[in-house]
């Protein structure tokens, strides 16, 4: 059988259902729809009042009102939930939703951005990618991992347009990319990479200034990762960048399990 994923930032859900939001899901009709800063409060998210199609809704939000959050919208009903992967650290910011299916674990996060002076940059990649790679690698002894989200990191030179100017860089220093190599050694594959290894102006993220996505200056900050051992059973791995609605474009994976 053969099961669609797609993750998407989509930078506020309320805004983004104003543009277009259910339309997306008719025309795409994903089985497992990965969101990420969804910027909902559980007020906002009751008076949503809307489950866009799906039987199953796991919201993961930020204590912070207007910040971060998660969700994984499906119609097959897991068999565990979890949030975050450490109990007692990076709680309180909605990033992470593990849902457990007979077949695979289904990892939707949100990255810590390193900010623009790099001030989070010893968190993000000392802690949270440290502590992330040793979850999924747990995760991964069980069942293989299907691990999507934005990783907040363009990982080679071909994944964003300027490498040269945006070498040290949030989302492009040294440290956030031997994090999502640790990823790679770990036992996961890049999906789209897999199939594109040479693809160039494959992007998932454009500024909103000075026309970036008009002139496709983008980042590959999306990404859907996958066990070594389930790569076989890849039929496809895709980017959006035609759906609008956010600053971030949708990506794809679709298995046949």
């Amino acid at each position: 059988m053969a099961l669609k994923f797609i993750s998407w930032n989509v930078n506020g859900l309320r805004a983004c259902i104003k543009k277009g939001f259910q339309c997306f899901i008719n025309e795409h009709n994903p089985d497992f729809l990965c969101l990420q800063e969804i910027k909902l409060s559980p007020e906002a998210e009751a008076s949503l009042k809307d489950d866009f199609g799906y039987t199953y809704h796991h919201y993961h939000h930020a204590e912070k009102k207007g910040y971060s959050g998660t969700a994984i919208f499906c119609r097959e009903e897991p068999l565990s939930v979890a949030y975050d992967f450490t109990p007692e650290v990076h709680h309180g910011e909605g990033r992470a939703i593990t849902l457990e299916y007979e077949k695979f674990y289904l990892v939707n996060v949100y990255v810590p951005n390193s900010k623009g002076f790099l001030e989070r940059l010893p968190y993000r990649t000392q802690e949270w990618d440290a502590d992330l790679n040793n979850y999924l690698s747990i995760l991964n002894k069980t069942k293989p991992v299907v691990f999507c989200g934005d990783l907040n990191v363009s990982y080679q030179d071909i994944d964003l347009a300027r490498p040269s100017a945006n070498r040290n860089s949030a989302g492009f220093t040294d440290e956030e990319r031997m994090g999502f190599q640790n990823y790679l050694e770990s036992g996961l594959v890049d999906t789209y990479r897999h199939l594109n290894p040479d693809k160039e102006g494959a992007y998932s993220w454009w500024s909103y200034r000075a026309g970036a996505r008009e002139n496709n200056v983008g980042w590959r900050l999306d990404y859907f990762l996958l066990s070594n051992e389930s790569i076989g059973l890849m039929k496809d791995a895709f980017i959006l960048p035609e759906v609008l609605g956010s600053d971030h474009c949708p990506v794809g994976l679709i298995m046949n399990y």
